[in-house]
Formats: C-alpha cells, structure tokens, sequence
C-alpha cells in the first residue's frame, strides 16, 4: 500500500510498530531464555565442548560466533543500503532480513549439543536477520518523516518495543517457571526446557505477524526498478564510508570523539551481549529453578533501570554537558568490571544489574546525541550515521573475540569482564583529549 503520503500519522505509526515486532528478538533470544537454555545444555561441571576441530569452553564459542555475525553485518550493511536506495527496493530487502531471522528463531527449537553445528547456524542466521532488517527499517525514517517528526516517532518506536518485548518475556517465563499450566509434561527441568524452546518459536511467529502491518503501510521504496545493478552501485555505500572518512581528518573534534566511543562502545555492548552468560556461570544460585528466575528478573530489572538511566543521563548532560557526563559514565563502567570480579551472591547479581541498567541506557543514548551534535553542517547525514552504525558493529566484533578468547585461555569470565575496564580507561583518557569547545 503506497497511497499514504510522508508524515502522515497512521504511515510513522506503521514504522514505528515494526519495532514492536523485532524487539522480541533481542530480549528473549540476545539476553534472556537463550543465554539461560544454551547454559543449561551443559553439566556444571563441564563447559567445555569439541567443535570445529577445537576444545572450546561454551561461552567462548558463542563470543566467536556472535563476532562473525557482527563481522558479517558490518560488512554487508554498506552493501545493501547501497543497492536498496538506487533500486527503491527497500521492503523487499527487509522482509527478506525479517523472515531469515524470525525462521531462525523458530529453528532454535532443534539446538542441542548433538545437532551443535545446525543450532549454531540458526544462532548465527538469526544475528544476521536481525541487524540486517534493521539496515533498512532505519533508512526508511528520513522517506516516512519529515526531520521536525523524526526525534518523536524513532522515540515511539522504542517504547513500542521495550513494551512488546517485556509483555512476551513475562508470558515466556510464566510457561517456563509454571509449564503445567500451559499443558508443558516432563520433569520440571525438561518441561522449563520445552518451554524455552516453545519460547525460541514464540518469537519468531511475533515478529512475522506484527510486521505485516508495518509491511502493508510500508512504501517499496523510490520505485527505480527499472534500473540495473552495477558494481558501482554496490560498493557505493563503501564509497559513502570513505568519503566520511576522509571528512574527518578535517574535523578533530569528532574524529577525536569517535575513538573515545569505539572503545567504549566496544565494552558496553560485549558486556550486554554476556551478562546472563556470566551471570548463569559465575553466580551461586541454589537451584536451576531459581537461577532461571533470577536472570530473567534482571534482564527486565536491566530494561527498567535503563530508561531511568536515559533521564538522568539527559538531565546530566544539560546541567555539565555532553563529554564531561559521557566520562563520569565511563568512569562508573570502570568500577563496575572490577567489582564484577568479586561478584559471586544472587544479590550482588541484582545491584550489579541496576547499576549496568543505569548506566547502560545513558551511554547509548548520549553517545548518538553527542555523535550528532559534533557533525559538520551537512545533508548527508545518512552516510554519518552508517559510518557510525559500521564503528560500532566491528567494536562489538573486536570486543567478543577479546572476552571470548580471555574466556578460552583463563577458563574465567571474571578475567574477561575485568579486562574490559581497560577499554573504558583508554575511553576516559581520548575524552579528555577531546578539544575545548561549546557544544
């Protein structure tokens, strides 16, 4: 349907819902029922695991995975936003990242240690569709909203999918703690694992039947599909990357900021990306039952902390400004790897949660806002903002292979997450260096 015309209401409402579809996807597989059922295929005992030739501990072999997937995306993005703006194909370009990672999800339901190889692969699948769709649902912003309606309407979008991701997650975790309920038989331990994988299913239903709205309302795109792909088109978005490149050498502030919050981002997102890995590993739970519960109820305590986080951050950032509260923030990440290393009570867990809540919903928000405040007066901003998703994608690449191998060579997460600190210290320090100016 492309009769509605840019900035109408029901057409932003449309967009905005698509975020209501895929957000399931990063709080029920990326954070939460995964990290917990993958941890719960393994003795606790041993975390170890023969694969691709080599002995691997469990949670270093996800690090590596999700790095390649990262890898890939990073690689990929530029590509295909290339060949979507110049063909005006964008909707079919997102369906087909939607579908590859809602059937991924489903795929999910088969992982187990005997069929390794082929869960990896939905694993792997589901990155990839996932960030991919994502490419080309936030380039179809500037084409459905005029600039003064952007801030509200990407704001609405993620409330819409902080909301539909929590009220999927309570209802997976009430088939996971009170299976019987939902007609789930087995032990307790094998009804809560049918339930995660019932959940894995779940998801990607959720994400294919709430996008149909935002498809059916969705333009294709600039309708040039007459034209023919060349390979000048496709590596235009390469072409894009350089160009911004090449534009910061004229411009020392922002070149001087985003080093700061490649390394910085680098550890905030390797930390989100672990934190229940760790946290079912490392911490000392009584029983299974209640280290399920207690992940899950810091993965949602996580998501409303952070919106708090977010408001205190903004506030922060108007009374002291953009770079001093970015590094008071990275100065509280420091602090929070080193006590992470000490951590071992379920209750230590709990702070520890509220304190990354806090502190993991301000450092995204403002690092964004900070980023577009020191872009130069220009209207390519798009090509800004794909260098800056490009940075941020290969941070998370170079972060997971550094947890990931430390995890390998120690045997000790707690080694990794300290190690991290050094990413957020050499984060402070570019910060400073950052020079003067009003901002």
């Amino acid at each position: 349907m492309n009769d509605l015309q840019k900035g109408d209401k029901k057409l932003l409402n449309a967009w905005a819902f698509y975020d209501w579809a895929n957000s399931v996807y990063t709080l029920t597989i990326a954070s939460a029922v995964f990290p917990i059922f993958y941890e719960a295929l393994f003795s606790n005992d041993d975390h170890y695991i023969n694969v691709f030739g080599l002995h691997l501990k469990n949670t270093a072999l996800i690090s590596f995975i999700t790095a390649t997937a990262f890898l890939v995306v990073s690689f990929i993005s530029p590509l295909l936003s290339g060949i979507a703006d110049y063909v005006g194909n964008k909707k079919s370009f997102m369906k087909f990242f939607c579908y590859l990672g809602a059937l991924s999800c489903m795929g999910l339901y088969w992982f187990d240690l005997e069929n390794i190889y082929l869960g990896l692969g939905f694993y792997f699948l589901g990155l990839i569709g996932y960030w991919g769709s994502l490419v080309f649902y936030n380039s179809y912003l500037p084409d459905i909203a005029f600039p003064e309606q952007q801030d509200q309407i990407s704001a609405k979008g993620y409330s819409l999918g902080y909301i539909g991701s929590v009220v999927l997650l309570i209802i997976n975790l009430t088939m996971i703690m009170k299976p019987t309920l939902f007609g789930i038989t087995g032990t307790a331990g094998e009804a809560s694992m049918k339930a995660m994988r019932y959940s894995f299913v779940m998801v990607g239903v959720w994400w294919v039947l709430f996008s149909q709205y935002s498809y059916y309302y969705l333009p294709k795109g600039n309708n040039n599909s007459q034209h023919k792909v060349t390979k000048a088109i496709i590596f235009n978005g390469f072409k894009e990357l350089k160009k911004v490149w090449l534009l910061l050498e004229e411009n020392v502030r922002l070149k001087a900021y985003l080093k700061s919050f490649f390394v910085s981002i680098m550890a905030v997102q390797t930390v989100m990306l672990v934190a229940t890995y760790f946290g079912a590993q490392e911490i000392q739970w009584s029983s299974k039952e209640e280290s399920t519960i207690g992940l899950i109820i810091c993965i949602l305590l996580i998501q409303i902390v952070a919106v708090l986080g977010a408001i205190l951050t903004s506030r922060s950032s108007n009374k002291w400004g953009n770079i001093p509260t970015l590094i008071g923030i990275n100065c509280i990440w420091i602090v929070f790897c080193i006590l992470a290393y000490f951590i071992t009570l379920p209750i230590h867990f709990y702070i520890m949660a509220t304190i990354a809540g806090l502190v993991m919903g301000g450092i995204q928000s403002l690092s964004r806002s900070t980023y577009s405040k020191l872009l130069p007066e220009t209207k390519d901003t798009a090509s800004f903002f794909s260098f800056y998703d490009v940075a941020e994608k290969i941070g998370i690449v170079i972060g997971m292979l550094v947890y990931g191998l430390i995890d390998q060579i120690t045997g000790s997460p707690r080694l990794a997450i300290v190690f991290l600190a050094f990413f957020f210290i050499i984060a402070v320090v570019l910060l400073n260096k950052i020079p003067k100016k009003e901002h």
